[in-house]
């Protein structure tokens, strides 16, 4: 009697367990859910007659056995796309554009493991403005667009909403009697129109110290101790400060993360979805 093959989705859940360390990440990176993803690992292990992953209430890990089968599961997975691949053709290609302000210092490992996972689906990763990519989008360059919310707009779907602040370097001081120092990208950032609503709704004043060309540039002025910038905790270098409390500045809106995309099924769709939880996974820290 021939016995019963692998289910692929459940080896593919499990690699995703593995890679995320979380069953609700790894259920985000399918579109389903935490109880399906529950599931199909339980089928997996007795499949296997073997646990896989040991849980406990503070995180999740694989077993001695489970590491011993991500090898091959992850070998399982890359025949089977290759199988594909061998009657489809050609690569298939997906464009993203990701926000400057979205896109942190985790966007080259992430991108680098999604290639690992998928060498036959080849991603173009396009980084600048919301609404010039948004605008590309609507022109039909990009395959997707992971954003921040855009005013006009009601379309596309929150990955996860993300806590901002006012960064300063360490020991930075503002002068009372000039205008409050700001580092802020170039227009049209939606980041840096807020943060100037804001501060303009306080009746605070305030003047652009530096604008930089990307969120790197500006975070290397607010450590070289030129002012202050809006900005999210996980693009700042360790030793950088809020500073919103102590100089009694208002504070910042939760901002919201969006995906724009007309990839509804096949590879990109699972490399969207996996990219998404991963930033879900970055906010959520």
């Amino acid at each position: 009697m021939t016995e019963r093959p692998l289910d692929l989705d459940a080896v593919w859940a499990f690699i995703l367990i593995a890679d995320h360390g979380s069953f609700t990440r790894a259920a985000d990176a399918m579109r389903t859910t935490q109880a399906a993803i529950s599931l199909k690992l339980k089928r997996l292990e007795e499949r296997l007659g073997c646990r896989l992953v040991e849980r406990t209430p503070r995180h999740v890990q694989l077993s001695a056995r489970g590491l011993a089968f991500l090898e091959h599961a992850r070998s399982l997975r890359a025949v089977h796309d290759r199988a594909l691949t061998a009657l489809s053709g050609a690569r298939q290609r997906l464009t993203i554009g990701i926000s400057e302000h979205v896109a942190g210092p985790e966007l080259p490992a992430l991108i680098a493991r999604m290639n690992a996972q998928d060498p036959h689906l080849l991603m173009e990763i396009r980084i600048g403005s919301s609404g010039d990519l948004l605008r590309s989008y609507d022109r039909r360059e990009l395959d997707a667009a992971i954003v921040r919310l855009h005013a006009g707009r009601e379309d596309g779907e929150i990955i996860a909403e993300e806590r901002f602040g006012w960064f300063a370097a360490p020991g930075w001081q503002h002068r009372a009697d000039e205008p409050l120092p700001v580092a802020t990208l170039a227009e049209p950032c939606g980041v840096r129109a807020l943060a100037g609503q804001v501060l303009d709704a306080a009746g605070i004043a305030w003047t652009e110290i530096f604008v930089g060309g990307g969120v790197p540039a500006v975070v290397a002025a607010v450590t070289a101790g030129l002012g202050v910038a809006a900005l999210a905790p996980r693009m700042l270098p360790l030793g950088a400060v809020d500073v919103g409390d102590r100089l009694g500045l208002p504070p910042l809106p939760r901002l919201p993360i969006l995906i724009h995309s007309r990839m509804a099924e096949g590879r990109p769709r699972d490399a969207l979805a996996t990219l998404s939880a991963a930033f879900r996974s970055a906010v959520r820290g």
